[in-house]
């Protein structure tokens, strides 16, 4: 699958809660702003990235191609940030990351076209535990998520479970999932940044 055929989502739409209300995506990382370092992340493996947001669009846009906000208000979950999201992409697939794991493989993205097969939906398994949003997902399946949060579903495994889905393994770097909720653990990752993978 061609980069042409993919959009990246990352998903940066939460509250924050845990870091204070702070919008997770602009706290200050390893010389830049969070979003910058997981950009890196999908550069030049997809037509364009798109950032789904509930606030703070002048700070995002030097960031993301396209800035697509929830098509409903109410910071709903992610769920709602992935509906958005393929309701804006223009390509036949989508990468969805979150914008608080600065550390996913660089190859993320290849791994899960691999380990998509003939399925609709690929979902990252980092050997001990599944990442429901780390994952290739058909753009088609926009109507159906777009019923289901209708309906109230509000669960990203459940609409999955809805779907053909396959997880993709990546046992051999677990650690590339871990995500950001608090400034302790905001310090332990920027220890982990590889000289030269810093954002610019």
């Amino acid at each position: 699958m061609t980069p042409d055929r993919l959009t990246g989502l990352i998903l940066a739409g939460g509250q924050g809660r845990r870091m204070g209300g702070r919008d997770k995506g602009l706290v200050s990382f390893a010389g830049g702003p969070l979003i910058a370092q997981v950009r890196k992340r999908l550069e030049g493996q997809v037509a364009e990235v798109l950032i789904n947001i509930n606030r703070h669009r002048e700070e995002y846009a030097d960031f993301g191609d396209r800035i697509v906000t929830d098509r409903e208000g109410g910071y709903q979950g992610p769920l709602m940030g992935i509906w958005s999201g393929l309701c804006a992409a223009t390509t036949p697939w989508v990468i969805v990351v979150p914008c608080d794991s600065p550390l996913l493989p660089v190859d993320l993205v290849s791994r899960l076209v691999k380990g998509l097969g003939k399925a609709d939906i690929a979902v990252a398994h980092d050997g001990e535990r599944l990442h429901p949003v780390v994952a290739l997902i058909r753009r088609d399946l926009a109507e159906d998520l777009g019923a289901s949060l209708a309906a109230g579903e509000r669960k990203i495994d459940r609409w999955y479970d809805r779907h053909a889905w396959r997880s993709v393994d990546f046992s051999d770097c677990p650690e590339a999932f871990a995500n950001l909720n608090t400034f302790d653990e905001k310090q332990l990752l920027e220890r982990r940044i590889v000289p030269g993978e810093e954002a610019s």
